[in-house]
């Protein structure tokens, strides 16, 4: 069986998407892209020798006989109506983050995914398909270092535009955290609360870098996630999970070590494409093949999308009034409780 996928929206991770199934996974097959840039889905016919048909929309695109899967990889805001389009349609979708740019939105999505009765949505969350999350995650499960009781996280960029803001500290950057450490720990958020250290100078006018956000779990677990997206010093992601008998770390990304001019070193990245090239990988492969094998995707849900709007909600909030910020779950339904997720 091959799926055949329709992509919506052919930027630049909508092409590297359409690039690891063209050319890099096994089981898929580009049939169909569309772009409101109309160019650019042609321009994307052309880069990778497709024999995909261009449509003028979306609506178009979902309506396609041939198409299975639906990859939504347009603007943010566009995504919601696309997923519902496709979902009305019975289709299968993976949508880029995030899944609606709402917590309303996404539970119109849950609510429509159920309706279908499968699973039909997975969200590209792939942190949980790195290799060194998936063995903080083992080690957990397996009560190696007991309980969470704390856990220390790191998100730093080397530089952002001019037009990375505030808020997208939350929706853009700490949006990964909130989804792979939720997971990581297996508890749900209760709160959040964000304060801002002495802004560096690299940092735009608008722009408040670094912040430090203060997640606290159902289960009393403290996470504590720093964005500092003016480091310059590279591309650093770390994760650090203290338990009642031990502590686990995210392994260092593989490097050479040289010894020159007196000094031992190891590179850092500088790129997050070159940091996650493989989980991006992963997902879209497990995606495929737990379709193949279940007759529905294994990855991130439509309710870890809405879990993530909420939380993300909660912290842009927090940013503003500086206090503990509560963050209120809807029940999860039945639905996403008997099929729980797990990554390999």
């Amino acid at each position: 069986m091959t799926l055949r996928f329709g992509v919506v929206g052919t930027g630049a991770i909508g092409r590297d998407h359409i690039r690891r199934i063209a050319n890099t996974l096994s089981g898929g097959k580009i049939v169909a892209v569309t772009d409101v840039n109309q160019l650019s889905a042609e321009q994307a016919v052309e880069q990778y020798n497709l024999d995909a048909t261009v449509y003028p929309d979306d609506k178009a695109l979902v309506a396609a006989q041939d198409v299975d899967a639906v990859i939504v990889t347009s603007w943010g805001p566009a995504h919601e109506a696309t997923v519902l389009a496709a979902l009305e349609a019975g289709k299968y979708v993976f949508c880029e983050k995030p899944l609606a740019t709402t917590a309303e939105g996404c539970m119109r999505i849950v609510e429509a995914e159920i309706k279908q009765g499968k699973r039909l949505v997975q969200v590209g969350f792939m942190r949980r398909y790195d290799n060194g999350y998936v063995q903080l995650k083992e080690a957990i499960e397996s009560n190696y270092i007991g309980d969470p009781l704390m856990v220390r996280s790191v998100h730093r960029n080397p530089e952002v535009g001019e037009n990375y803001t505030t808020e997208m500290a939350v929706v853009d950057t700490l949006i990964h955290e909130i989804d792979v450490l939720h997971w990581l720990v297996n508890d749900d958020y209760k709160s959040v609360q964000v304060v801002f250290p002495r802004k560096t100078r690299n940092a735009s006018e608008h722009l408040q870098d670094p912040q430090i956000f203060t997640l606290e779990t159902n289960g009393g677990i403290i996470i504590n996630a720093e964005v500092f997206v003016n480091c310059k010093y590279g591309y650093d992601i770390q994760c650090e999970v203290i338990g009642e008998e031990g502590v686990a770390y995210l392994p260092e990304v593989s490097s050479i070590v040289t010894r020159k001019e007196a000094k031992l070193g190891t590179n850092i990245l500088m790129d997050w494409k070159d940091r996650f090239i493989d989980a991006y990988d992963k997902e879209l492969q497990d995606f495929m093949d737990s379709i193949k094998k279940t007759g529905e995707p294994n990855g991130p849900t439509s309710w870890d999308g809405y879990i993530a709007a909420v939380t993300a909600d909660a912290a842009v909030k927090a940013q503003k009034t500086g206090t503990k910020e509560p963050i209120l779950l809807a029940e999860k339904p039945d639905f996403y409780k008997k099929r729980v997720v797990e990554t390999v």
